[in-house]
């Protein structure tokens, strides 16, 4: 017979001070890291993405570039017929993608994202992945923003171009405030403070781990104006709990606690209740118009990424519709 899980009643803690987002000279510790971050990324980027201009965002563009050979899967609108004439050979005419592109990058590191089992928790796992967003657009010479959330306190920082921008972002996001019990993170107010500074069509990125449900419908606002990219990250332990008997469990948004015994019955039960969660957001995600990419705490990340890259800059050159 398995034991059923004997629970307490939640506790209610003392709401947690507010605190600001860390002002002044980056601390040397933290430079030296980022650096680290930076030249890790680069060296893995130059080695599968060659060209200066291979970008997160490829676009057709609008200015023509130069002629190649026609290869089957071709956009056959792009036939370039001045030179099939003259060398009775089918050739497409290549686009040149637009430089002057608006992108943003919300990044969530709330008290949630404080969560890993691995090397790395979740919020830093997502200020690596912001890394990697930022720095593959600066390669398009375009202007960069960011919101970054912490919990209820938010940061926007206006979109500028370079390398700069995306190393006072990573800065921003290593010294940002600890959100543990202030209370879930306030990504919609996050995603319709960018809608409501972009105006322009340009691209947004978001990266959070999507508890809750609030952020749907900003999502989804974003979506009809702005080419989107969700970048969701777990920790393998939020998917499955081994039997270890009787533990503690905190909410670490609200500092609730609660006793629980976890047998084999609330392992299966757990596993079950998290797939379903996971279908739930990634099916809310897809409905927004989102590009997804799920990314893990124990998993190549940065891999992962690239890899959406690639097919992304396929799917452009053939004229076809990325699979999501």
């Amino acid at each position: 017979m398995v034991d059923s899980p004997p629970t307490t009643a939640p506790t209610t803690p003392p709401p947690a001070p507010i605190h600001a987002w860390v002002s002044g000279p980056t601390p040397d510790a933290t430079a030296e890291m980022l650096r680290s971050m930076e030249l890790m990324i680069n060296r893995r980027l130059d080695g599968v993405l060659h060209g200066n201009y291979q970008g997160l965002t490829p676009g057709h563009g609008s200015e023509p570039g130069e002629s190649r050979p026609y290869q089957p899967g071709d956009d056959v609108r792009r036939i370039d017929w001045n030179v099939t004439a003259r060398t009775n050979e089918t050739y497409v005419r290549e686009q040149i993608a637009d430089r002057d592109l608006l992108a943003w990058v919300v990044i969530d590191v709330s008290a949630t994202m404080r969560f890993g089992t691995t090397e790395n928790d979740k919020a830093q796992t997502a200020m690596a992945a912001a890394a990697t967003v930022g720095f593959l657009t600066a390669r398009n010479q375009n202007r960069l923003g960011a919101v970054l959330v912490a919990g209820p306190n938010i940061r926007v920082m206006q979109p500028r171009a370079g390398k700069n921008q995306v190393r006072a972002i990573l800065s921003s996001l290593a010294s940002a405030p600890s959100a543990e019990g202030a209370g879930r993170a306030d990504l919609a107010g996050a995603l319709e403070r960018v809608g409501a500074i972009a105006k322009r069509r340009g691209f947004v990125a978001v990266i959070s781990d999507f508890t809750g449900d609030d952020w749907q419908g900003p999502l989804g606002r974003l979506g009809l104006r702005h080419d989107l990219l969700a970048i969701s990250v777990h920790d393998p332990r939020e998917m499955d709990v081994p039997p270890i008997g009787l533990v503690e469990l905190v909410d670490p948004a609200t500092g609730l606690s609660r006793e629980i015994r976890v047998t084999k019955k609330v392992q299966d039960r757990y596993r079950e209740a998290a797939a379903t969660e996971r279908h739930r957001r990634n099916d809310a995600l897809g409905r927004s118009g989102a590009e997804l990419i799920e990314i893990s705490t124990a998993d190549d990340w940065l891999g992962s990424i690239i890899e959406h890259v690639q097919n992304r800059r396929v799917q452009a050159v053939r004229g076809g519709v990325l699979k999501r």
